[in-house]
C-alpha cells in the first residue's frame, strides 16, 4: 500500500528536497523579500527615468555630431578611453560597497548622477557660443562616454550572466572585451566573492587584483570602524522563510 511506503526516510528525503528549494533561485526567502521590495511606484520611476535618459542621450549625440570636427579625433579617443576606464571603475567602487558593506536596511540612493550631467550638457548646447562649445568639444565626448557607460553598466552585467540567446554583436562586443564578458565575470563568482568587482568593461579587474586595491581598501574600513567586509552574506545565504 502507498501509505505503508512513506516511512521516514521519504519524509526526510522529500524536506530535503523542499529546503534545497527554497535555497535557491526565484524561491530563496532572500530573493522573495527583495522582489517583493519592487513596487508598481518603483517600476514606474524607472520607466520615468529611462526616457528622460535616453531622450537627453539622443539630443546630445546629435549636437555632438553636429560640432565633430576632425582635428578633435585624437582627443576625443583619448575621452572615449578614460571615459570608459572611470566608468569601470566607478561600477566596481559601487558594485564593491554593495556586495561588501551593503544591506537592504541602508537608504537606497538612485543613480541621479547620470541624470544631472546629461541636462547640464543639453543645456549647454542651447545656451552656449559655437566658439565656447568648440573648445569645450574633448571635454564633453569624454563626459558624454562616461555617462553611456554608466548608464549601460546594469545591462552589461546582465548580459555576462546571460549564456543563451544574446544578439551577436553583444557576444562580439564580450569577446573583444569591449564589454564585460562572461568568462571573466565568472571570476568574481568564485567564493568568497572578493575580487574582480568592475562590471563595466572589466579593464580594471586584473590590475586593481595585482596591488589588492580591494582588499587594502577593506582592511581601511574595518580598521576605522571594526565593521567586517560581507558580514551580511550569511545571513541572507541562510534564510529560508
Amino acid at each position: 500500500m502507498a501509505g505503508a511506503e512513506d516511512g521516514p526516510g521519504q519524509q526526510l528525503e522529500l524536506d530535503e528536497d523542499e529546503a534545497s528549494c527554497c535555497r535557491w533561485g526565484a524561491q530563496h526567502a532572500g530573493a522573495r523579500e527583495l522582489a517583493a521590495l519592487y513596487s508598481p511606484g518603483k517600476r514606474l520611476q524607472e520607466w520615468c527615468s529611462v526616457i528622460l535618459c535616453f531622450s537627453l542621450i539622443a539630443h546630445n549625440l546629435v549636437h555632438l555630431l553636429l560640432l565633430a570636427r576632425w582635428e578633435h579625433t585624437p582627443l576625443v579617443i583619448l575621452g572615449v578611453v578614460a571615459g570608459a576606464l572611470i566608468a569601470d571603475f566607478l561600477s566596481g567602487l559601487v558594485h564593491w560597497g554593495a556586495d561588501t558593506w551593503g544591506s537592504v536596511e541602508l537608504p537606497i540612493v538612485g543613480k541621479a548622477f547620470i541624470r544631472l550631467p546629461l541636462l547640464n550638457m543639453a543645456y549647454k548646447f542651447r545656451t552656449h557660443s559655437p566658439e565656447a562649445l568648440e573648445q569645450l568639444y574633448p571635454w564633453e565626448c569624454f563626459v558624454f562616454c562616461l555617462i553611456i557607460f554608466g548608464t549601460f553598466t546594469n545591462q552589461i552585467h546582465k548580459w555576462s550572466h546571460t549564456y543563451f540567446g544574446l544578439p551577436r554583436w553583444v557576444t562580439l562586443l564580450q569577446d573583444w572585451h569591449v564589454i564585460l564578458p562572461r568568462k571573466h565575470h565568472r571570476i568574481h563568482h568564485v567564493s568568497p566573492h572578493e575580487t574582480y568587482f568592475c562590471i563595466t568593461t572589466g579593464w580594471l579587474n586584473y590590475p586593481l587584483e595585482k596591488i589588492g586595491f580591494w582588499r587594502r581598501l577593506e582592511d581601511l574600513i574595518q580598521g576605522l570602524t571594526g565593521e567586517k567586509p560581507r558580514a551580511d552574506d550569511m545571513k541572507w545565504a541562510q534564510k529560508i522563510k
